[in-house]
């Protein structure tokens, strides 16, 4: 990203404050007028006092120096609250929209973007930017206003001492130039690596029951040690640059000082300079020095903030490829009535040679139960993803009720569809707040229908806190059939007219399977129920079943039919019919 984006985004960011910003940048300037002020006073003191020495007049300057301090110590005080909080503001902001933003986003996106370096720019890279717009701020401010007012008060003392004293200045800015490409190199490398540390400890916490089943902590072991030593090596790259660039400017920032107190010495001893006058200076100079000698934590915290800046935008600026369009059909799920078609329904996912779903016809009745069966890799989950449209899928090729579900707003599509994936995610909280995530404020006796329709609730009641049990992260607590029947119970509760289950019961025995199926199917009011499955027993229950293979649907009947087919079906239940032999 150009430096002028940069540097656009970046008033974007304080434009909702400038207020805060205006007060604070404000207060810097009346600090520095009366920094600039205090050794005026001080040196009209020296000169008058050396001529004529009065004590009511010496108490009369210390307790204007002393008022005019204190006044300053309280408005740097403001300014600092003002551009801090205006820091922590942006912050706040930028987290809420990276948030919310990301909410927006397809799942395709989190499959390319890891969840460790999301939560790095969503954390490091933000506080980054925080202290860009608090910090550097005020720093850029301060020293801005420091040498607009300060150059002139010693300008008017003496021109030449004052040009002297800044002949020093250009080699400054000359190191800043030099340094500032490397620094912002270096601090990218710092945070890509910090990203790569983030996804690993992210990555292994989740799998940390993997690691422990198959002995691989020593390797894990390894792996971190590896990427510490990179974020080491980056980190102690960018302390050299900084300990090499920030002493030099400091060191040249005091020479200023040793030129005056040079200069000035001689030009006192030959009485062509006022003891005032050459005070003044000194206590101008030395207000430089701090302003010019932060200016390089000031240039890192810069180009960190620019860093971020870039790693931020790649999130903000990703588009959502699945929204509503702008000629949106929005529909009362009361009013939906479950039909599903597919017209010649094809999908290819992005960087993939073939496609996922070849040509696919069908039409499902309103009520009916369809169960999807066929070989891992058949289609059968690209298929249950794109009805919901968590895939981007092109118009014109599924329908819900004769609707285009492309031109359906996505709120309506997906409040007509309660859709359990294979991973049955639940969240770090209770049971039943994780039934009711669909509907918050359902009452206890609708939870504990769905959990018995789900055939979970004898076994929530054997828990001591029963519904109020905590599942732990992503249901760790729970085996794998009761996070499968929990987040059925969790679709079942919002109602809706159309259920696809994408092998949501593989962790369930064949019986109770068939047993939650005729539960659903058998409902006084009949949803549309997509059953996707290996479980051919549980299948073969169902209205009709599909069969993929090679994401084409290769046989369409009831099991009956189906069985008296020389085809993939008849093969499929042979197999079933054996391993059951075998159990």
């Amino acid at each position: 990203m150009a430096k002028s984006r940069r540097l656009a985004k970046l008033g974007a960011y304080l434009r909702p404050h400038w207020r805060e910003t205006t007060f604070g940048i404000i207060a810097l300037l009346v600090v520095n007028g009366l920094g600039v002020y205090i050794p005026w006073v001080i040196r009209a003191c020296v000169d008058e006092l050396s001529t004529t020495f009065s004590w009511q007049q010496l108490i009369n300057y210390v307790v204007i120096i002393v008022l005019f301090s204190s006044a300053m110590l309280l408005i740097r005080m403001a300014s600092r609250m003002w551009l801090f909080g205006v820091g922590r503001e942006v912050e706040f902001d930028l987290k809420q929209r990276i948030f919310e933003h990301l909410l927006k986003l397809e799942p395709a996106y989190f499959a390319t973007n890891t969840a460790g370096d999301l939560i790095s720019r969503a954390t490091s890279d933000v506080d980054n930017i925080r202290r860009l717009l608090g910090f550097v701020v005020l720093s850029l401010a301060n020293t801005l206003f420091a040498y607009a007012l300060t150059l002139p008060a010693m300008l008017v003392i003496s021109v030449d001492l004052t040009l002297a004293s800044l002949a020093v200045y250009p080699f400054m800015f000359l190191l800043v130039h030099l340094f500032s490409d490397r620094l912002r190199q270096q601090q990218t490398a710092v945070q890509e690596n910090l990203s790569d540390i983030s996804e690993l400890i992210q990555e292994d916490i989740s799998g940390i029951a993997l690691i422990k089943i198959y002995a691989q902590e020593e390797n894990e072991r390894r792996a971190f040690a590896q990427k510490n030593q990179q974020l080491l090596t980056a980190n102690l790259e960018l302390a050299k640059i900084r300990n090499t660039i920030f002493p030099l400017i400091g060191g040249l920032a005091s020479v200023s000082s040793l030129i005056i107190i040079w200069l000035g010495a001689t030009r006192i001893l030959a009485e062509t300079l006022a003891i005032g006058d050459f005070l003044a200076l000194l206590i101008y100079v030395e207000r430089l020095i701090f302003p010019t000698a932060v200016l390089g934590f000031t240039i890192t915290a810069y180009q960190r903030g620019e860093v971020s800046v870039d790693r931020l935008e790649s999130i903000l600026s990703a588009t959502p490829k699945i929204d509503d369009g702008a000629d949106v059909i929005h529909l009362a799920a009361s009013g939906v009535k479950g039909k599903l078609t597919a017209k010649n329904f094809s999908y290819t996912y992005p960087g993939y040679p073939r496609q996922a779903i070849a040509n696919v016809n069908f039409t499902i009745n309103p009520g009916e139960t369809v169960a999807i069966v066929g070989a891992i890799g058949s289609g059968k989950s690209t298929l249950a993803n794109a009805l919901p449209r968590l895939l981007d899928i092109a118009p014109g090729q599924l329908f819900l009720d004769d609707l285009d579900i492309t031109k359906i707003a996505l709120a309506d599509l997906r409040g007509a569809i309660a859709y359990v994936p294979q991973d049955s995610f639940l969240f770090s909280t209770t049971i039943k707040n994780n039934i009711r995530y669909g509907d918050p404020v359902s009452e206890q006796q609708d939870i504990e229908a769905v959990a018995h329709l789900a055939q979970i609730h004898p076994e929530i009641i054997n828990f001591p806190a029963q519904y109020e049990t905590i599942v732990g992260e992503r249901g760790i607590t729970l085996s794998g059939g009761q996070r499968q029947r929990t987040a059925l119970s969790r679709a079942m509760l919002i109602d809706a007219p159309v259920l696809i289950l994408d092998d949501a019961l593989s962790s369930v025995d064949n019986q109770t399977a068939t047993k939650i199926l005729k539960n659903i199917s058998g409902d006084t009011e009949r949803k549309t129920v997509i059953f996707i499955t290996h479980q051919l027993s549980a299948a073969a229950t169902a209205d009709r079943i599909f069969v993929m293979d090679k994401g084409e649907i290769v046989q369409i009947g009831t099991h009956f039919e189906l069985v008296q087919q020389n085809g993939l079906y008849r093969n499929l239940w042979s197999q079933h019919q054996v391993e059951e032999l075998l159990r």
